[in-house]
This record gives structure tokens, C-alpha cells and sequence, in this order.
């Protein structure tokens, strides 16, 4: 987009880390497209990952260097990001702890501190889009009787404690941390709070849906598609308008046709037979700051 109020792209070189998920990799590939060089760092087990997502990539490769990054190994995220003026920060498992457990919040806090201190240290970054969830925002009991939630909602961590959403958990303290360092530390930070991702290889097992049936019954359950997404974080970094956290998504589940259309895609046959009716749920969650900063978003700069 190429107006006064945003980052002029040309000879634009920014970092993607971890570029080996499935938002990640999309992410860099849009930027490739768009005329930024980037870095894409991703962790050393997740190097056959990474072939893979840029198979068939038809853009210029001398403008991607990858860089085997260890969001635990702070020094290895200072080569990621040097000569960089942007970084987009989504964290992946790593191999050894692939699941969301009560332990995975101290993995997730740790390595978004030594991103958040990497990025303070590079005297080149302008600005962090940091991948949140908008499981940060919808879990508490105050939450349940509140009306519209929005980006000023926090999720409740006793909350999350108590019924074991180690998801919710875990992306709301990283976020935390995250902010805390770098209104500490002067670095320019937007975060983007994605719905429940709707990705081809997504599963039941996808640490987002639990507690699935009471975001349903709440109406706060949401998805967002992968490019618009992707459109997202791209957009949030290129406008210097924007700030703060940024809810995401672009569908709330909360009817019948909806949840069975879910099921279908999530369980077999035989295990996704639904209740005939499970009623209407009014949307109680409000994407609305988004929506202002996406209505400048210009269609003919965006390639196809």
C-alpha cells in the first residue's frame, strides 16, 4: 500500500521467525511477493519443514536467506534479525515439548523474552508484529457476562489454571511478557490475536478447541482464514497508524449449519454427529479496530 502512512517496502528487508509453520511460511512467502528481502529463521529440527513450505517458490530466492534460529539461543536470534527493520514473531513447539501442557507457558514466556530483548538490542528494527491468540482475550468468568469483548479484554490465567486451557495459558503470559519488555525496552510492537486457524492440516487436536462447546455457546468462538491472516500481519506492520493488539478473524461459529460444518471437517463420520439443534448464539466478540485499519488496505498492491 503505497500511501504516506505506511512503510515503503523497496529494499525492505524484515525477519520471519519461526518461517517452518504453516502461518509462518505464508507469511514469507507474501513478503517475498511484495519486494521485501526477508530472513527466515526457523528452528534446526524444523529444516525439512522448511523445504517443503517453499517448494515451487517462484519468486526471487537471493531475496531469502534462511537462518537456523533457536528461540532459546539468544545469540542465534541476534544473527536472524541483524540488518533487519521488522521482525513477525509466531511461536512454534518445539520438537521435543510438541504438545500444550501446564509446562509449555515457561517455554512459550521464555522465548518471546529473548525475542522482545533481541529485537531492543538491533538498533535496525522499526517495528514487531507479534502472533498472539484471541484465546488471550476471551477466557474469564467476568468475561462470560461482559457484552461485546474486544482487544482491552484479557483471558483470567486463574482461570486457565483451573480448567486446564494450557493454550489460552500460555499464548496470555507470553503476550504479557512480551508487552511488559517492550514498553520496557522502547520496541515498536503490534500483536495480531488470530482466531482458531483454518488451515488445511488442521485437527482435533488442535490445542485451540479446548473448551470448543462453551466458546460455541458464548459466542466468541472464531476462525480466520490463512491469507486473510497473512493480509493481516502484513498490513499491521506496513501502516504506521497502527497499535496495540489487533483481534483476528473473519467467521464466528455460532449456529447449527456452522458447528456441523466444523465437525465434519474435524471427525470422522462416524464421530461427528451433532445435537439436531444446537441453537444461535449472538457474537459476543468485536473485530471492529481491525476492520477500521483493513478498509485502507489496497487491493492493487496485493499479488495474487
Amino acid at each position: 500500500m503505497a500511501t504516506a502512512a505506511s512503510f515503503d517496502q523497496t529494499s525492505r528487508t524484515v525477519c520471519v521467525m519461526d518461517a517452518s509453520g504453516r502461518l509462518g511460511s505464508s507469511i514469507v512467502h507474501r513478503l517475498l511477493q511484495r519486494g521485501y528481502s526477508v530472513h527466515a529463521a526457523v528452528q534446526n529440527h524444523a529444516a525439512g519443514k522448511l523445504s517443503q513450505s517453499f517448494e515451487g517458490l517462484s519468486c526471487n530466492n537471493k531475496k531469502l536467506k534462511v537462518f537456523h534460529s533457536d528461540p532459546f539461543d539468544y545469540h542465534s536470534i541476534l544473527d536472524a534479525l541483524k540488518g533487519c527493520c521488522g521482525l513477525f514473531y509466531s511461536f512454534e513447539p518445539p520438537s521435543d515439548q510438541p504438545t500444550y501442557d501446564e509446562f509449555m507457558a515457561d517455554v512459550e514466556v521464555r522465548a518471546a523474552h529473548n525475542v522482545l530483548e533481541a529485537c531492543a538490542q538491533t538498533n535496525t528494527i522499526d517495528k514487531v508484529v507479534f502472533t498472539s491468540s484471541a484465546t488471550t482475550v476471551i477466557w474469564s468468568d467476568s468475561n462470560s457476562k461482559a457484552p461485546d469483548l474486544d482487544e482491552r479484554n484479557w483471558s483470567d490465567l486463574n482461570f486457565c489454571r483451573k480448567f486446564k486451557l494450557w493454550q489460552a495459558l500460555s499464548k496470555t503470559l507470553a503476550e504479557k511478557t512480551a508487552w511488559a519488555l517492550a514498553m520496557d525496552r522502547g520496541v515498536n510492537m503490534v500483536t495480531v490475536n488470530g482466531g482458531l486457524l483454518m488451515s488445511p492440516d488442521l485437527t482435533i487436536a488442535n490445542p485451540y478447541l479446548k473448551g470448543a462447546a462453551e466458546m460455541y455457546e458464548d459466542g466468541v468462538f472464531v476462525t480466520v482464514d490463512l491469507r486473510f491472516i497473512v493480509d493481516t500481519h502484513i498490513h499491521v506492520f506496513e501502516d504506521i497508524a497502527s497499535y496495540g493488539r489487533y483481534l483476528c478473524f473473519n467467521h464466528v461459529i455460532n449456529c447449527n449449519e456452522d458447528a456441523v460444518k466444523l465437525a465434519n471437517k474435524l471427525l470422522p463420520p462416524s464421530q461427528s454427529s451433532l445435537p439436531q439443534s444446537l441453537g444461535i448464539h449472538q457474537q459476543r466478540i468485536s473485530n471492529k479496530k481491525l476492520n477500521k485499519l483493513m478498509v485502507a488496505f489496497d487491493s492493487k498492491h496485493r499479488v495474487d
